[in-house]
């Protein structure tokens, strides 16, 4: 696809300012194939958006991608420079829409929906993806388990969108981040439907607030970007985005979804009367998937064939996976990294449990320090006994990330471990049969960053390899 530089100077809309001599006389003529944020990437038949960064300002570069032959500027201001320029108010606002027209408007060829909120994303996009899949519909996924960010950039994300139509595909399920929101990566994308999971605490370091957090999320459910939402309404942060939300809303509540049956690979519950069967424990898992259920019937998916779809639902990288070594005691590896998402997950796993609940668990280095005591406390509280250790310190001390964790108990943990692995070994020691040990945290990564180092570690290879140590493998 391509667009003219007058056609790409109209999708901006309100934002443009002005337009530099240079973009005045090819503006009928000049044709552009792509929309680069990334100076390395920017090259010929290309607008390269100068987006003004935490760490580095776009505008810095122009010259350099001028000489690497890009068509075209998106600025904040003219610069000196003799290529043609749109000047904008804000060149985050602008360039969605911006890459959408070159790119051909992508979303609207597809059925896009949006995921937002604290907890469970990820899993109600695979779910969604996995159902669509089941139904013989074609589904692209992005999210946490398919690239670097949750929600790519602008630019990335409507040449991913385009992928997706150019090949064919019927659907993307896509995670939206509230930084995404708030960063207008999805400027310029439409959704069919778009979805609240949850509130909790999370990325006030970027926020500032879990009023402004709360805002962020609320700009998905607005008519600029979507259709339709799908709101679980069980919390009082759902209802309030019920009432927040300007489109027409399907409220997930406890009269369409009854919990049946919980165990730890499985559950059972009554969704629109039907009884579901899926292969997922925990209560989240039902809220994912009735969630995902009603995002499928509002694409016009019939009901029965959406819950033959979650009854063969496949297990969720790092999402309450069971590692399975032979031992006499369960461990579940899941990505709680929050307050709240920690508690869900430990909730789910005290149902399963016949003796004692175990958390194996720290907090990430470089992120919202505010959580830190609130995930110590909910430990303390929700688990029999507690192993605090690192989670991607990043350029944090790692005993001053341990130590803002025990600020938040009431009682001193069972084992501060910083060495991960050890803090696992530690813990699968201790184990009982009849106990689950949870890892929580780091779910399907495979990495561990301390300082500038990124390291491999996987909870789930890491729990392998330790419980094969114990002599627990039966093969």
């Amino acid at each position: 696809m391509s667009a003219r530089l007058g056609e790409v100077v109209a999708s901006a809309g309100d934002q443009v300012r002005s337009l530099n001599a240079e973009a005045i006389a090819v503006s009928r003529s000049l044709t552009l194939f792509d929309a680069e944020h990334d100076s390395r990437r920017a090259g010929p038949g290309a607008i390269f958006a100068c987006i003004r960064g935490v760490n580095a300002d776009g505008h810095d570069y122009a010259e350099a991608v001028a000489g690497a032959g890009v068509a075209a500027l998106l600025v904040d201001h003219e610069l000196d420079l003799a290529i043609p320029q749109i000047v904008v108010g804000d060149v985050r606002q602008a360039v969605g829409p911006v890459a959408a027209r070159i790119h051909g408007e992508p979303s609207e060829s597809l059925a896009v929906v949006g995921v937002t909120g604290t907890n469970g994303k990820t899993t109600t996009v695979r779910m969604v993806s996995s159902v669509a899949t089941i139904l013989g519909q074609a589904c692209h996924e992005i999210g946490t388990l398919t690239g670097e960010r949750t929600t790519p950039e602008a630019t990335d994300l409507q040449r991913i969108l385009a992928t997706a139509r150019d090949d064919g595909q019927d659907l993307v399920a896509m995670e939206v981040s509230s930084h995404a929101l708030d960063l207008h990566r999805v400027a310029g994308t439409r959704f069919r439907v778009a979805a609240f999971t949850n509130l909790g605490v999370d990325h006030l370091d970027h926020h500032g607030d879990l009023e402004a957090y709360f805002a962020a999320k609320a700009r998905l459910f607005e008519p600029e970007l979507s259709d339709l939402a799908v709101i679980d309404v069980r919390s009082e942060a759902g209802e309030r985005m019920r009432q927040t939300a300007s489109i027409p809303v399907v409220a997930i509540d406890d009269e369409l979804v009854e919990i049946l049956e919980l165990g730890p690979q499985q559950s059972r519950f009554r969704w629109r009367g039907a009884e579901v069967r899926l292969p997922l424990g925990g209560a989240f898992n039902i809220a994912n998937a009735a969630l995902a259920a009603e995002i499928m019937v509002a694409l016009g998916s019939e009901p029965s064939i959406v819950a033959e779809g979650l009854a063969a639902l496949p297990t969720v990288p790092g999402r309450f996976e069971q590692v399975d070594a032979g031992q006499p005691f369960a461990v579940i590896v899941d990505y709680a990294h929050t307050p709240d998402g920690l508690e869900a997950v430990l909730d789910a796993a005290r149902a399963v449990t016949k003796r004692s609940l175990v958390v194996v668990f720290g907090a990430g280095g470089d992120r919202d320090q505010g959580k830190r005591p609130a995930m110590g406390q909910v430990a303390r509280q929700f688990a029999d006994r507690v192993v605090v250790t690192s989670d991607n310190p990043r350029g944090e001390d790692p005993k001053a990330i341990i130590d803002a964790v025990l600020s938040g108990m009431d009682r001193p943990p069972d084992l501060i471990e910083p060495d991960r692995r050890m803090a696992i070994r530690h813990a699968f020691a201790a184990a009982r049969d009849g106990d689950v040990v949870l890892i929580a945290g780091k779910g399907h990564e495979m990495t561990q960053t301390v300082g500038a180092d990124v390291l491999e570690f996987d909870d789930r290879a890491v729990a392998r390899d330790e419980l094969r140590r114990l002599g627990g493998a039966t093969s």
